[in-house]
């Protein structure tokens, strides 16, 4: 009998393991490929319907016994920076953000290495290598970009790919609806600038100047201390058992 390939995405799902976010709690994830000339497509679709892209896999929640995990979108053309996001602002207002091709550089590996060796060394990123780290950036069949903030200034140097000290960076997705923040990393000695709010400050500013309605954040877990800052960012949506619902500051 003649094989022919299927059209439609397979999902698959995995065993349970146990939750990063939410001690005593088992996580389980639907998940399937994002590969071919149909990739960006899928993939709008699928974050549209609360996936989440890891090189050419999506992926959702599938927890048999929990739902705390709930996906996060801001709504670009309405947010209002609060007076603290317009401090963290003022303060990074000497980074220069620049979009370039997804392409991993060492330069990028020492400033991730840096920040996982600080901030996640238990996680489940601590054992990458700069291979794995090659993989995360450069296995996608999506539309990506590695937004690399550098410091300007007279102290600045010139690098091969820009001006300045590389201080913080963005893997980011551009869809049709949107801005999807796959994964972002920062100098973690760097605290006072609050790098982390202002990366999502900035692509507020990108979706909007691109005419983008939403930029997806991932997942917000009711819960979870570590994900607490992305209700922050208001008004905002999460994706519930009837679609997008909007969520007021």
């Amino acid at each position: 009998m003649t094989q022919h390939p299927t059209q439609s995405p397979q999902f698959f799902l995995t065993a349970p393991s146990p939750c990063p976010y939410l001690e005593g709690q088992f996580e389980r994830k639907v998940f399937t490929h994002l590969v071919g000339a149909k990739a960006p497509e899928l993939n709008d679709l699928l974050t549209q319907g609360g996936f989440r892209r890891s090189q050419n896999i999506a992926y959702r929640p599938a927890c048999e016994t929990c739902r705390a995990c709930v996906s996060v979108r801001i709504l670009a053309q309405e947010f209002k920076p609060s007076k603290n996001m317009e401090r963290v602002l003022k303060r990074n207002a000497d980074l220069i953000g620049t979009a370039h091709q997804a392409e991993p550089s060492t330069e990028q590996y020492s400033l991730f290495r840096t920040y996982l060796d600080a901030r996640h060394r238990r996680g489940g990123m601590s054992d990458m290598t700069v291979l794995d780290y090659a993989m995360m950036v450069e296995d996608t069949h999506v539309d990506t970009r590695m937004i690399e903030y550098r410091r300007r200034g007279a102290d600045s140097f010139i690098t091969g790919r820009g001006e300045g000290e590389l201080i913080a960076v963005a893997l980011t997705d551009q869809m049709a609806d949107g801005l999807s923040m796959v994964y972002s990393f920062y100098n973690p000695e760097m605290e006072e600038r609050s790098l982390g709010t202002f990366m999502i400050l900035d692509h507020i500013r990108r979706a909007n100047a691109a005419g983008l309605p939403h930029v997806y954040l991932g997942y917000w877990v009711n819960g979870s201390r570590k994900m607490a800052y992305k209700v922050r960012f208001t008004p905002q949506e999460h994706l519930g058992p009837n679609g997008w619902e909007r969520i007021e500051g």
